[in-house]
């Protein structure tokens, strides 16, 4: 394992409310010491002025496929995907095949993720068995086995009294539970956000309700129970003030936000682009806002990709029929750079978003430059331009409504365990 001193970069730190240009110093795959004028004569020195260097981004709901679809994405191809997206670390949805609802497949991915992967993975496990909704997973042995959350995510927990037992079981653990908060019979068969666009289109539009009802009943479980609650990819502004409310009376509710979610709204359906569709499905331009506000304010703790690899065999359908997903590894950082050259959040927000609260909420290592932690960190070019093209992306599917735009800012140096994973300096 090499020591690396990385020079003249503008080091972000949050948690150890440290911002400013300086050194930093790997030895032995550590942190070894951040300051000014730092000399190691055994070390590789990279020059990073005019870059940020941050810790570890970590991305909290990221769909790898493996086992079972790896077709679509393995873990191999999805962490040199993180990689290539400055993610160090990344926890991965349960619904493989077969479910991440036993020790073995747990066990499965870890070790190859620690075998063949470029970045660290966590599983979460299912919160019911095969994902049925009908019995809760064994989550204490789960949780014993290297699951960090709880999620059936894809699938609403339709019966309360199941979402109930669940916060309260996993809460013994010091998990939480990850809500895909949809109510089915409100979906109806809705294929794209309802709205004027849907009317157009032709389509059966999906109401904001069928988020907000489950939203509100989520929230009012965890204020039952005294369990965390985290409600995944929020999209809709009432979701949003309900989570904002939760966190003013106390309750244990987080939640996260995609890029695709901030960025884009149902127009980006027009054309009956599949790429587009997605679950939740882009919504109306108060609501794109609202998320931003909700970045802004705190309410929103953090953001995360949602990646969902998929082929052309369930893309290039008729739009009824397509699978519902896109990748997003790669265009996180641009896409939230996209944010803070707006003056909507800071590069410090940022980081707190992509990285020290994704720690937090899942209770992994991470989030911190701190001397003596794992060098698990990312170096950011925010000036760079490029398209993002077909050709260079890493992930094994190609599903992104932001292929061929053209974008500023990206990871150009991801370091994981003390060791570089991706170096997009030199290439």
């Amino acid at each position: 394992m090499r020591n690396i001193l990385i020079k003249n970069g503008r080091v972000i730190d949050p948690a150890n409310k440290l911002d400013k240009t300086c050194d930093l110093l790997i030895e032995e795959g550590r942190v070894a010491k951040i300051g000014t004028a730092l000399e190691n004569d055994n070390a590789e020195v990279i020059d990073a002025t005019g870059l940020l260097v941050v810790p570890g981004l970590i991305d909290m709901h990221v769909h790898l496929r493996d086992p079972g679809f790896e077709y679509k994405e393995d873990i191999i191809s999805g962490t040199a995907a993180a990689a290539a997206g400055g993610v160090t670390s990344l926890a991965c949805m349960p619904n493989t095949q077969p479910i991440v609802d036993n020790l073995a497949v747990c066990r499965y991915i870890i070790s190859k993720a620690q075998e063949q992967g470029s970045a660290n993975v966590f599983p979460i496990g299912s919160i019911t068995k095969g994902l049925k909704g009908e019995t809760l997973s064994e989550m204490g042995e789960l949780k014993d086995g290297g699951c960090v959350a709880f999620s059936d995510d894809g699938l609403p927990v339709v019966s309360s009294e199941l979402m109930r037992r669940a916060l309260e079981y996993a809460d013994t653990f010091g998990a939480p539970i990850i809500s895909h908060a949809e109510d089915l019979s409100l979906v109806a068969g809705g294929v794209m956000n309802e709205g004027p666009v849907s009317t157009e289109l032709g389509l059966k539009g999906i109401p904001w309700v069928a988020e907000d009802a489950m939203t509100a009943r989520d929230i009012m479980l965890a204020e039952l129970t005294g369990g965390h609650m985290h409600m995944a990819h929020v999209s809709t502004r009432g979701s949003i003030e309900m989570v904002r409310q939760a966190k003013a009376r106390g309750l244990r509710v987080s939640c996260e936000a995609t890029p695709h979610h901030f960025s884009l709204t149902d127009e980006a359906v027009r054309g009956y682009n599949t790429n587009a569709k997605m679950n939740p499905p882009l919504r109306s331009e108060d609501d794109r806002l609202a998320i931003q506000e909700g970045l802004q304010d705190g309410t929103i703790d953090a953001i995360a990709t949602d990646h969902a690899p998929h082929s052309s065999v369930e893309k290039k359908v008729e739009f009824d029929l397509a699978a519902n997903g896109i990748i997003g590894l790669e265009t996180s950082v641009p896409l939230t750079l996209e944010l803070v050259r707006a003056g909507l959040i800071s590069e410090t927000r940022m980081v707190e978003l992509m990285s020290v609260n994704p720690a937090k909420i899942l209770g992994v290592s991470g989030g911190s430059l701190a001397e003596g932690q794992i060098a698990d960190l990312t170096v950011i070019d925010p000036d760079v331009t490029f398209t993002y093209s077909k050709e260079a992306v890493v992930s094994n599917s190609h599903n992104s409504p932001f292929l061929d735009r053209k974008m500023q800012g990206r990871a150009v140096l991801t370091i994981v365990d003390g060791s570089v994973v991706y170096d997009g300096l030199t290439s």
